[in-house]
């Protein structure tokens, strides 16, 4: 009955999916000469009246009016150029406290997922002078102006240091930094990758204190990957704990500028656990820590005084699955209470706490998830927060009192909206889109009344139009009893009489969507479209465990990561093979990374729906990936040997039929080459039929030069030849 359902849905949008015959295809090389890329506003900055604000454009700093748009140039990075006579480039800015000075990033230089390396220079507004930050030959990482501006920080070759702007005076405040054994004031590897920083020091609220972590890496195992191109490659090695292995021993500091002293925090005699975040407070004397078990299902708010390194802790939380890590907490002018986030009414929603951790009011609350807390304005008593209340595949602002009262949405358009927030609260700019409108950048007041459109893409929306760019579907699946949401790209001559090949987009992690209303540029969405326009009808599903809609729906594959997920893709594929209008020997899907791993045990455990399947730098098995994100979701492998074997690629290899492709570039530091390796060992072992191509050299992203063309290449034939 339900396919019937869905069979008259695909019937009755066919008429919204017909496209005109005089409209230009979309071509493979859509994917990559930015055809349907939006123009947006880049790197903006709130100015301290809160009358501008300021962003780059063209290798400029523009100040503009917020009213009414005026522009005014502040920094012309073509102007300048370095000792070797290169322009200076801006990749990063910052202001004194006064804006009289600007801090330039650039020669930026990256090394992992959001690690870099690269240069600094002053600019003095009122002398027109550009100066290097230090005299160092050395790249910096991470430097920042202090509050009151007339100093930086950064670190260089593990160590942390701090420079007076007045004098050119560097003082280095950590020795021990060592390559693989001590960073202090920047994060390891799984740090960075899965609680998603990478600078690790922060100024105190009165610039004379810098707080900072030291990672102890002498005790995680070394993972090596080879860097080919040479005679005789050489191998690259960087301390990566796999799950169930040992974790750096971190500590947190304080360094205070005026004694040269640091003083360490205390944050328990355990050593395997984590400290996913620190955060000042509004005392300088008084730094927030979040200490987090192994299994990161218990986290603990401690309150450290940075004078004597005590800690006391004020809110305990604790989940029968895990916890998730986040940014929302701010504690706000009064000194006696904060905000923060928590899932424990089984939906992820804003509380408010006093400084003895406890609960004073649940400011939001309903069947529906905050996705981001914005900030508090103090003036009012009013919280900024954008959620998922009008639905999963969207996101909206809204502002409340902390009391629960007087809840207002604040942007009104169906679809995705962006914000930034001004930091006085008085005006924000919102990047709004939908699946099939370009992004409107639009700046309002806080009471979401808008003053001016900033960019419209007007442009992009009348080149949308003239192609065959075909506007998504949404609709649902049940899946015993589960409904799941969906998108479908129909082909642009789409026949209801007729049978089409599909192809399933598939991610599938804990907490993630693709199921949004939102505009999509990025090369994948535009090959989707291509694939649409070669007469493929191209298929997403949010399997269970995905985001946006609540804790139990998202924490439900605890332990049993890949079980629930695959058992969802293939039950769609299997409701689909019954539509009148599919073809059901032509059924095949695809992902990268989870989304690999998942298309992979979807055409092993369901070869009698899928006939193809490519996975991107897939995982194949869990015991090959990082502590931090497997075992939040899994426990470690000496506790769930069961789980970690159920949702193991590796262990069903025997069982893959049809056409597979796998792909991995070498140089992927963080789902490992030797998943690809370990899983074409297991299939040869099987005998089995595949096909793969290893991108040398080449990171998680695969690309460079042109392997993004020739990836896409790649799948392109192997999809037009086998499905």
């Amino acid at each position: 009955m339900k396919a019937l359902k869905l069979s008259v849905l695909f019937l009755v949008a066919c008429s919204l999916t017909a496209v005109a015959q005089d409209k230009k295809p979309i071509e493979f090389e859509h994917l990559f000469d930015g055809t349907f890329a939006p123009e947006n506003i880049e790197n903006v900055r709130w100015m301290n009246d809160g009358n501008y604000y300021t962003a780059t454009a063209e290798n400029r700093i523009i100040r503009y009016n917020i009213v009414n748009g005026n522009e005014r140039l502040l920094f012309d990075g073509n102007q300048f150029t370095d000792a070797e006579g290169d322009t200076i480039r801006i990749q990063g800015y910052q202001f004194s406290a006064d804006e009289s000075k600007i801090l330039l990033k650039t020669d930026v230089e990256q090394i992992w997922r959001r690690s870099t390396r690269e240069n600094y220079y002053v600019y003095d507004r009122d002398s027109d002078e550009l100066t290097k930050l230090t005299q160092s030959e050395e790249k910096q990482q991470y430097a920042e102006l202090s509050p009151a501006g007339d100093r930086a920080a950064f670190v260089r070759e593990n160590n942390l240091f701090w420079v007076d702007l007045s004098t050119g005076q560097e003082t280095q405040i950590t020795s021990d930094g060592e390559f693989n054994k001590i960073i202090n004031g920047a994060a390891d590897w799984v740090y960075e990758e899965e609680f998603g920083f990478a600078k690790a020091w922060f100024w105190s609220p009165e610039g004379d204190r810098i707080a900072f972590y030291k990672f102890n890496e002498e005790r995680v195992k070394e993972f090596f990957m080879t860097e080919w191109g040479e005679l005789y490659p050489e191998p690259i090695r960087f301390k990566y704990p796999k799950a169930g292995e040992q974790n750096s021993v971190v500590s947190i500091h304080v360094y205070h500028l005026e004694s040269e002293e640091a003083k360490t925090m205390d944050v328990g005699e355990e050593t395997d656990q984590y400290i996913p975040r620190i955060n000042w407070t509004r005392d300088n004397d008084v730094l927030a820590i979040r200490r987090m078990n192994r299994l990161q299902n218990k986290q603990d708010l401690m309150l450290a005084n940075v004078v004597t390194g005590s800690t006391r802790t004020i809110l305990t939380e604790e989940s029968d699955t895990w916890i998730d890590v986040h940014d929302n907490l701010i504690f706000l002018s009064n000194g006696e209470q904060f905000i923060t986030t928590s899932e424990k009414d089984g939906y992820n929603h804003v509380y408010l706490y006093n400084l003895e951790g406890e609960e004073i009011q649940q400011v939001t609350n309903g069947e529906w998830d905050v996705t981001e807390l914005i900030g508090h304005d103090d003036r009012e008593y009013r919280v900024f927060y954008v959620s998922a209340e009008e639905s999963p595949l969207q996101r909206h602002l809204y502002s409340v009192r902390v009391d629960g009262k007087r809840k207002k949405k604040l942007t009104t358009k169906a679809g995705w909206n962006s914000i930034n927030m001004s930091r006085d609260f008085k005006y924000y700019i919102n990047s709004w889109s939908d699946f099939y409108s370009a992004p409107e950048v639009t700046l309002h007041r806080k009471n979401g009344r808008e003053v001016r459109t900033i960019e419209d893409n007007k442009a992009l929306q009348e080149r949308i139009t003239e192609y065959n760019y075909i506007e998504k579907e949404f609709t649902t699946f049940d899946v015993n009893g589960t409904t799941l949401n969906a998108f479908v790209l129909k082909p642009t001559d789409f026949d209801s009489a007729k049978k089409y090949p599909v192809l399933m987009y598939v991610y599938g992690g804990p907490g993630s969507q693709t199921v949004t209303r939102n505009f999509e540029s990025r090369d994948r969405a535009i090959w989707h479209h291509y694939l649409a326009n070669q007469g493929y009808m191209v298929v997403s599903v949010d399997n269970r465990g995905t985001g946006a809609r609540g804790r139990q729906f998202k924490n439900q594959t605890y332990k049993q990561l890949g079980v629930l997920e695959t058992q969802d893709q293939i039950a769609v594929a299997k409701q689909m093979a019954e539509m009148e209008h599919v073809d059901a020997d032509r059924i095949g899907i695809w992902g990268w990374s989870y989304g690999g791993y998942m298309s992979t045990l979807s055409l092993a455990e369901g070869n009698d729906v899928f006939s193809t399947a490519i996975a991107v730098a897939p995982v194949t098995d869990w015991r090959f990936y990082d502590t931090i994100y497997t075992e939040r979701f899994m426990q470690t492998p000496q506790l769930n040997p069961e789980g970690y074997n159920a949702g193991s690629p590796l262990k069903k290899a025997g069982q893959i039929m049809g056409n597979y492709l796998i792909v991995h570039g070498t140089g992927d530091d963080n789902v490992h080459f030797q998943n690809t390796i370990e899983m074409i060992d297991a299939m040869v072992a099987e005998d089995v039929d595949f096909e793969t191509m290893i991108y040398p050299n080449r990171n998680h992203g695969i690309y460079g030069g042109n392997t993004k063309k020739h990836l896409y290449q790649l799948m392109t034939d192997f999809i037009l030849e086998n499905l």
